[in-house]
């Protein structure tokens, strides 16, 4: 397994969504996710394994100092070898290249050990509103 990983690449709105749908457990839907990316979006990263996309990571940002972390997923078949973490290195570096000085995450429960431990994320104080 020869992962590769690239920032702000190209990408298929159809690959990334079925990895979302996968990830996030919906059925998949006709998004654009290449033209949503590159309007709101400080970069992405995309790991792949001899083309077929097996990870993702979306990093969306305030024009500023501040990049969050969205969206990461990684193929069903492929977790718990290190594409995760690799896909939120990579989007540390490719944020830190932008001169941000601070990277967000929110996360559902359960995810503390791979974000906390397995990226270096700190734990801090946050506040959430459901709209």
């Amino acid at each position: 397994m020869a992962i590769t990983y690239e920032w702000r690449g190209d990408i298929d709105s159809a690959s990334v969504e079925a990895l979302h749908a996968e990830g996030f457990g919906h059925p998949p839907q006709d998004i654009d996710w290449l033209a949503q990316l590159r309007r709101h979006s400080l970069g992405w990263v995309s790991a792949r394994d001899e083309g077929r996309l097996v990870g993702f990571v979306n990093v969306a940002w305030d024009g500023g100092v501040h990049a969050f972390i969205l969206d990461t997923m990684v193929a069903r078949d492929r977790r718990g070898h290190g594409i995760g973490a690799a896909l939120v290195s990579a989007a540390a570096e490719g944020a830190r290249s932008a001169k941000c000085e601070w990277l967000h995450v929110d996360f559902d429960d359960g995810l503390e050990p791979f974000y906390f431990d397995a990226c270096g994320f700190k734990r801090t104080p946050a506040g959430l509103i459901g709209l």
